[in-house]
């Protein structure tokens, strides 16, 4: 068997959607890579269904969201039944008005949103190594070397100057670098089936069905009479995972839901128990875990794809920088900094949810049968009660406050910080992300009128190169977000995440902070 060797600059090891996304971002910033996995195309189930506003922002960026809206379905509200009888109405259309372009969750299988993902791969020219695993790596100072071997049993060597394992919950990479995977099991079993139902519920709301000790919930999806039902078996339920036949999904539905329910078709059913871990690094030398080979939760909230995707959104720009040679390495080391602590905090925030749904414990149980329907849909009216949710369900609320890339030095006076997320503003009916595209730092003045742009203090270089920079009024609504009514400089990462927030619109703050990053 032939040996052949090939260099690029990054590995990555999985094409589901990880892989993929973070595929995508190296496209975007002109990174070479090889992108292999073990199965013969992009998946087609549905598998995972939720996509929040933060991924869509991620995506405006290359031109997909909009592609992906159109193949999905935006969850407006849900019924909420207890004892087979409607209780109660949550409607959540605009839950996040004013705070992002997607103030919604869209409902998109995960199917179809590798394939919009994959195509946009091979329209930039570059492609998968289906049906090839890796057999073993290597690493040392200079990069990883790696052996690969296709489904004719050939293989070959690729060596590259990073690797990063996207390869699932199991995955070897994690496993080769000797990191722990750290957490615990659910024991309740879950199920999860994709079917056609016919019954008098319309197919424009989730339905919710509220019990003392099961979960069970219906997701309309494209297409009509399509459900994903989500559900648990009771806890005293002991077959494993390989032995439950669907008939067996099915009638626990039915006796859950005392509703009249024909399911007319299956089109795909799995059941599994869910873990809440994460990785007890995400990153080892060269070498860096994403997605579920980095952590893996309830999947309450609909947070783990997407939270995968935001992995490769923040990995990519930092290996573009060092693969160039405008940053070093110990850039890299932020990483694992930013995303391992978001993981643990992501794992507590599902654990608490998935107990206010699903737990046994009486207060609990009382709350979710006999007060939460009835107040629902009235809570979720409250302007204050969406801006305390939406942030956290969509993603848009995730910080980097505590990271070495943060600087904090000068924000003291604004209401929003470093290592927030930029503020979705709408100037003059123009998206504040519109001006934010490009894969560079994106500096931007925000003058109050009485001073003007200094068209002769500009950035020197080499940190020039790196910065797109816009010169903008302070607007009433930038003065209200930001608690503020005098000029002001912010300079956002490329994945626009705020690393510095001044008062002084000179160049200076800003060479600072990029010599101390870079």
């Amino acid at each position: 068997m032939a040996i052949n060797e090939t260099k690029t600059d990054v590995l990555i090891i999985g094409a589901g959607p990880t892989g993929l996304a973070l595929a995508c971002q190296l496209i975007r910033y002109g990174i070479d890579f090889v992108i292999i996995d073990r199965n013969e195309t992009t998946t087609p189930h549905s598998k995972a269904i939720g996509v929040q506003a933060r991924t869509l922002e991620i995506y405006e960026q290359i031109g997909l969201a909009d592609k992906l809206i159109e193949q999905g379905w935006k969850a407006d509200k849900a019924r909420l039944f207890v004892g087979g009888k409607q209780r109660g109405e949550v409607d959540f259309s605009e839950i996040g008005a004013g705070m992002s372009a997607y103030p919604y969750v869209l409902i998109a299988e995960q199917g179809l949103h590798e394939a919009i993902l994959y195509d946009f791969i091979k329209s930039n020219g570059r492609d998968i190594r289906w049906r090839t695993a890796l057999e073993y790596f290597t690493q040392d100072e200079a990069g990883v070397v790696a052996n690969i071997k296709n489904e004719a049993g050939e293989t070959e060597t690729i060596s590259a100057k990073f690797l990063v394992g996207c390869d699932g919950a199991k995955s070897p990479v994690r496993h080769s670098l000797g990191l722990t995977f750290e957490g615990s099991t659910f024991e309740r079993m879950f199920y999860v089936a994709d079917v056609d139902i016919d019954w008098s519920f319309g197919h424009d709301a989730l339905q919710v069905f509220l019990m003392k000790h099961n979960l069970l919930a219906f997701f309309p999806m494209v297409g009509e009479k399509r459900w994903r039902i989500v559900g648990t078996f009771p806890e005293d339920f002991a077959k494993d995972e390989g032995e439950i036949l669907y008939e067996e999904i099915e009638a626990q539905i039915k006796l859950d839901a005392e509703i009249d329910i024909d399911i007319t078709k299956v089109n795909w059913f799995s059941t599994y128990k869910v873990h809440t871990r994460h990785a007890s690094k995400f990153s080892k030398s060269r070498c860096f875990l994403a997605g579920d080979a980095a952590h893996i939760h309830t999947p309450a909230g609909a947070q783990g794809m997407n939270t995968g995707i935001q992995d490769g959104y923040n990995l990519a720009w930092k290996l573009a920088l060092v693969i160039r040679g405008s940053a070093g390495l110990d850039l890299l080391e932020s990483y694992n900094q930013e995303r391992l602590e978001n993981a643990q905090s992501l794992l507590k925030t599902t654990d608490r949810f998935f107990n206010l749904v699903a737990s046994p414990e009486p207060i609990l149980t009382y709350l979710r049968m006999h007060v939460f329907p009835y107040v629902a849909g009235v809570a979720f009216s409250i302007d204050a009660v969406r801006k305390f949710m939406f942030p956290r369900i969509s993603q848009i609320g995730i910080n980097y406050r505590n990271g070495s890339l943060s600087d904090h030095a000068a924000d003291g006076e604004f209401d929003v910080r470093s290592g927030d997320r930029m503020p979705y503003l709408n100037l003059n009916g123009e998206s504040i992300y519109d001006r934010l595209r490009a894969p560079k730092f994106h500096l931007l003045t925000f003058y109050d009128g009485e001073s003007s742009p200094s068209e002769d203090k500009t950035i020197r270089q080499p940190y020039s190169d790196l910065i797109d920079h816009s010169k903008l009024p302070l607007y009433p609504q930038v003065a209200e977000i930001f608690g503020t009514k005098k000029s002001f400089n912010i300079l956002l990462r490329p994945d626009n995440y705020i690393g510095l927030i001044t008062s002084d619109v000179s160049p200076a703050p800003v060479e600072k902070y990029l010599e101390r990053c870079l």
